[in-house]
């Protein structure tokens, strides 16, 4: 525990960032008896507001998150929160870019560095289960300005890609001729209200959604797979057994920029950044750990789930649409060149056409419109909570820790949701180039916060070993750590370097900013912070490690532990 004369416990003036120290992190945190009092008397949302506030008065004037995600929920956001377009449509251009074997080298490559992360991430999240997570470990592990720049980079990113979902999702309404007819910004105003509906109330109204959110996409892309596969064997209405035919013909790889060896290469590098995009927003479930039942036991157990996750929708997924349809089908071609609505963009719809199978393309594209709804307000969410995660650091306006009789952030989600009132501007054509120039700026936010996580995972591993914590005690331990983390830091960080390639030759300026105008934005942030504040890059024997910790380890026997009653019971809670 870093000593009240740290660098991270300095006195902070009353202006409208500031927190006091005791407000702040509190390294002078309630002893473990008294918070397992305030535990069995106040409730856990107390004891966790005081343990974090220092004081029980800051814990009573602002309030608290509360932990209304049930295990289901937690498990369900783990493996199907943050699917959506990507994996629909995007998925698509790579396919056009470099080929079948291409895409599922580069979905399995970068899955197995998302999953490291993941694994670094899970350790932290299960030791300290946070509202927002990442910028507490930024901030307490590595260096105050990291915190800020972490947690100010990835709110703008949720904020503005919030805007983009709803877009997305007005725009693939159209897919539909009857609504066409529709103004699209009445559409915008639906969806708007439907997001901010379902996360204002309660947490467990959020929950509920995404739960069965994600079991809509779930069932759709094992329902996918397992239909590439018939299509594949020669079950569909042609009777044409696929094989392996276009791994053939036209081909496995496509050269990209470049003819031979060199094309294939750079194809094959540019589904990589493909990928990482894809599985942006798969952190969303440390995000979600402050507010988790029973999070010492539900984080590790969806953490874990991250693998089947890359395993079952990404990699498969990817294997199964390169068996279906071949990296220069015309249709695919043209619908992306013509920037066509919903499904029409979508490889499995055009792999259900070329199979005869009229009904699909209709129920794919209904799935892509939930999967935007989706994603438009986990973003919401995961915005706000940032943005929360930023207010208890004391790097953003201390109202905005206030929060409702049911554990809301009211001020946090209404700041977060006036972004999306952005997406009208996708309602005339002039105004939606400035739209997509604002999203370039975020292109790079995630991978960003995979580093981050990776980083201050190296310092939590170092601060644990000085402090003389013991990982074979932890209730979660990631295996091959450091090296796991340090393999993912080294792996994200070449992708950021160097996914702008394209753009060099010839030189395309449009290309250049859209690929690297993130860096500077969080360096930006990170400098602006370090020079204001004046933080330093903290040793491993100051790490803060332990501040809040006590009403959690004291809430841990609180949470009644879930015996199944019969064999359904027993597989049930094995799933969710």
């Amino acid at each position: 525990m870093a000593s009240p004369s740290s660098p991270r416990s300095y006195k902070m003036e009353n202006s409208g960032y500031d927190i006091p120290l005791s407000e702040k992190y509190s390294n002078e945190s309630p002893p473990y008896d008294d918070s397992t009092r305030m535990v069995a008397e106040q409730g856990i949302r107390l004891a966790e507001a005081t343990d974090m506030y220092g004081d029980l008065d800051a814990a009573e004037t602002y309030g608290y998150v509360t932990r209304g995600l049930k295990s289901r929920h937690i498990q369900f956001i783990a493996l199907g929160g943050t699917i959506g377009t990507g994996l629909f449509l995007g998925i698509g251009r790579a396919l056009t870019q470099a080929g079948p074997l291409s895409i599922f080298l580069g979905y399995s490559f970068t899955g197995v560095a998302v999953y490291a992360m993941m694994m670094s991430l899970g350790e932290m999240a299960t030791w300290l289960p946070f509202p927002g997570a990442i910028p507490h470990f930024c901030a307490r592990y590595v260096d105050d300005a990291m915190g800020f720049a972490v947690g100010w980079n990835n709110w703008y990113h949720y904020a503005i890609t919030l805007c983009a979902e709803i877009a997305a999702a007005s725009v693939v309404i159209q897919f539909w001729n009857e609504a066409q007819d529709i103004d699209v910004a009445a559409w915008i105003t639906l969806i708007i209200a439907l997001v901010v509906c379902l996360n204002i109330v309660s947490v467990a109204i959020y929950g509920e959604a995404e739960f069965w959110f994600a079991s809509i996409k779930i069932v759709t892309i094992v329902g996918l797979i397992i239909f590439a596969v018939v299509i594949d064997l020669g079950g569909g209405p042609t009777h044409d057994r696929l094989g392996f035919r276009y791994w053939n013909d036209p081909g496995a790889m496509k050269a990209y920029k470049g003819t031979g060896s060199t094309g294939h290469f750079l194809g094959l590098f540019s589904t990589l950044v493909n990928a990482a995009y894809s599985y942006g927003g798969v952190e969303m479930v440390a995000v979600a750990a402050g507010e988790a039942e029973n999070p010492r036991h539900n984080i590790p157990k969806a953490v874990r789930r991250v693998f089947w996750r890359i395993l079952l929708f990404y990699v498969l997924g990817s294997l199964a649409i390169g068996l279906v349809i071949p990296y220069n089908e015309p249709r695919l071609l043209g619908a992306i060149e013509h920037q066509e609505p919903g499904g029409a963009a979508s490889p499995w719809v055009i792999a259900a056409y070329r199979a005869s199978v009229p009904v699909l393309p209709s129920i794919i594209n209904a799935v892509i419109l939930t999967s935007a709804t989706s994603s438009a307000n986990a973003f919401l969410y995961t915005g706000s909570r940032y943005l929360y995660a930023l207010a208890q650091n004391g790097q953003a306006p201390r109202f905005l820790l206030k929060c409702s009789k049911r554990g809301v952030p009211y001020y946090c989600i209404g700041i977060t949701a006036a972004f999306s009132l952005l997406a009208y501007m996708a309602c005339s054509s002039g105004a939606n180039k400035v739209f997509v120039w604002f999203q370039n700026l975020v292109t790079t936010a995630c991978l960003f916060t995979w580093m981050s996580i990776s980083i201050a995972y190296i310092k939590f591993h170092a601060a644990m070993k000085v402090q003389g914590v013991d990982r074979s005690t932890l209730v979660f331990r990631s295996p091959y750590q450091p090296y796991t983390a340090y393999f993912s830091l080294v792996f994200f960080a070449i992708i950021t370097v160097f996914n702008g390639f394209y753009s060099f030759g010839p030189f395309d300026a449009q290309g250049f900013v859209t690929s690297y105008v993130g860096i500077p934005i969080y360096f930006g942030l990170y400098i602006f912070w370090k020079v204001f504040k004046k933080t330093r890059w903290l040793g491993p024997r100051e790490a803060d490690i332990t501040s809040g910790k006590a009403a959690m380890d004291a809430a841990d026997a609180h949470w009644p532990e879930r015996k199944p009653r019969n064999v359904i019971e027993r597989i049930w809670f094995w799933i969710a």
